[in-house]
């Protein structure tokens, strides 16, 4: 009896999403302003955004649903196994190589930053105005005057890409989605190795942790350094299970030094290595092969230690979060009852929001005997992008990956699968907050993509039927054969 299989269909529909996606970036994108280094996106379609708009929710509601029937499809005997699945990451990705930046502008950031370091100017000290250029002016207003916040080695790697993209922004991005390439590559090789340390299904794993839409949205179309960071982590930490300290330790801080929160893997390291070496020697050794590697890889960079101060940097006043949004609050409310107190609810809240994430690790730390290092460094890491100073809905990342890799309970699984199926949906294209009218617009999209992939699924049923039928039934052909 022949069926189509589920595989095919949830290919077809996730990569049908995001083909629509990238098409509808060239309109609802986060286009630059500055069109000459962008031959390659101009297209008639950059004239109509509100239906692109429409489009690329259409799209978006294609591939969580394709990821979500993935996920039950992975639990069925003989489902998709761990190459199966990456087969299928990389067929959702392609259409979303060459398009513009999606959900987010920060890869002109990373690019004008890369362009002050070949320039000799400090990105620790100065925001991208400083130095201006044509990335710089494809920076929101309000992040113009703020320094770097990230380590020397994904600054060496902006750097790289900016000298070779020149002035021209699509060979930027595209250069930069290929630096995040490679941190997928690390998450898809290492993930699965991971999970089986931690007692975890490879398969699993691999679906929440590297397939989930966040994934292609945002670490490949977003060209987020969080794609180097997690995918060194990850890398380390595998490495840390098979013994192998030395170089766990210098993955997992070069992962530090892309982005600071991955730091909080050495003290992985140093569980990992305890048994073998002693507490005293463990810490020691992890520390002083962390701080050796830093010291090379700041020389290597040539950029100082500035990153060091620039730690400080989501503490700005523009960041969103869940302290910063309770800060405004309470600056408000003290407007209005007529006290002036300048910025001190706000440095409270984002002091009391770290506080809390601190705690959080605290607790999680304390039980990692009974939950596992992995996956304690998950919840804290998770705690860290919900709690501090600054959240983005790509830094739900931090902590996803490592539950994947490690969450043995089916509750926590399916609430971290059903918070990265939601995240996806909060930030427009463009990468800017929405207003009403886009608002209105995006929530159509979502219906019809709804609508969509009903009528797929009913598709794939009605030619399921068609192929199982008895014209279809080895049986009944050899029967009216003889």
């Amino acid at each position: 009896m022949l069926r189509l299989p589920a595989v095919l269909a949830y290919r077809i529909l996730g990569t049908a999403g995001t083909m629509i996606l990238g098409c509808a970036g060239l309109a609802a994108g986060a286009l630059p302003v500055d069109q000459t280094g962008a031959a390659l996106w101009l297209t008639d379609w950059r004239h109509y955004p509100g239906p692109a708009l429409i489009c690329g929710y259409v799209g978006l509601t294609m591939l969580v649903a394709a990821w979500w029937w993935a996920g039950r499809d992975l639990r069925r005997p003989g489902g998709a196994d761990v190459r199966g699945l990456l087969t299928t990451l990389a067929l959702w990705t392609c259409p979303l190589l060459l398009g513009p930046p999606l959900f987010s502008r920060d890869v002109y950031s990373y690019l004008a930053q890369g362009t002050m370091v070949l320039a000799g100017a400090d990105v620790y000290e100065h925001g991208v105005s400083r130095f201006g250029g044509p990335f710089a002016a494809e920076v929101p207003q309000m992040w113009q005057q703020t320094p770097a916040p990230y380590g020397p080695v994904f600054l060496g790697l902006a750097a790289v890409v900016a000298a070779v993209a020149g002035t021209t922004a699509a060979a930027g991005v595209i250069g930069m989605r290929v630096v995040a390439l490679l941190g997928v590559v690390l998450l898809a090789i290492f993930l699965p190795r991971l999970a089986r340390h931690s007692g975890v299904e490879p398969g699993a794993a691999t679906w929440l942790g590297v397939l989930n839409p966040l994934v292609p949205l945002h670490l490949v179309a977003g060209a987020h350094n969080e794609a180097v960071m997690l995918g060194l982590l990850v890398a380390g930490l595998c490495l840390a299970f098979e013994q192998r300290f030395a170089l766990a330790t210098v993955l997992v801080t070069l992962a530090a030094l892309v982005k600071a929160p991955a730091a909080a893997g050495l003290l992985v390291v140093v569980a990992l290595a305890r048994p073998y070496w002693g507490i005293w020697s463990a810490t020691l050794r992890t520390a002083g092969l962390a701080g050796l590697t830093a010291v090379a890889a700041t020389a290597a960079t040539g950029l100082g230690y500035g990153w060091i101060t620039a730690l400080g940097t989501p503490f700005y006043k523009h960041s969103w979060s869940i302290s910063s949004a309770l800060g405004r609050a309470s600056h408000r409310l003290t407007e209005a009852a007529g006290l002036d107190l300048g910025t001190a609810p706000m440095r409270f809240w984002l002091w009391a929001g770290l506080l809390a994430a601190l705690g959080g690790m605290a607790l999680a730390w304390w039980h990692r005997r009974r939950l596992g290092p992995t996956y304690v460094l998950g919840l804290a890491l998770a705690a860290v992008a919900v709690l501090g100073p600054a959240t983005r809905p790509w830094y739900v990342l931090w902590g996803l990956v490592l539950i994947a890799a490690a969450a043995p309970q089916r509750p926590v699984r399916l609430l971290a699968s059903l918070t990265a199926a939601g995240v996806a949906f909060l930030t427009l294209p463009s990468g800017f907050g929405p207003d009403p009218a886009q608002l209105a617009l995006a929530t159509t999209g979502v219906a019809l993509g709804i609508v969509a992939v009903g009528c797929f699924g009913l598709g794939v049923h009605a030619l399921s039927t068609v192929l199982a039928g008895p014209a279809w039934n080895g049986r009944a052909l050899e029967g009216t054969t003889r």
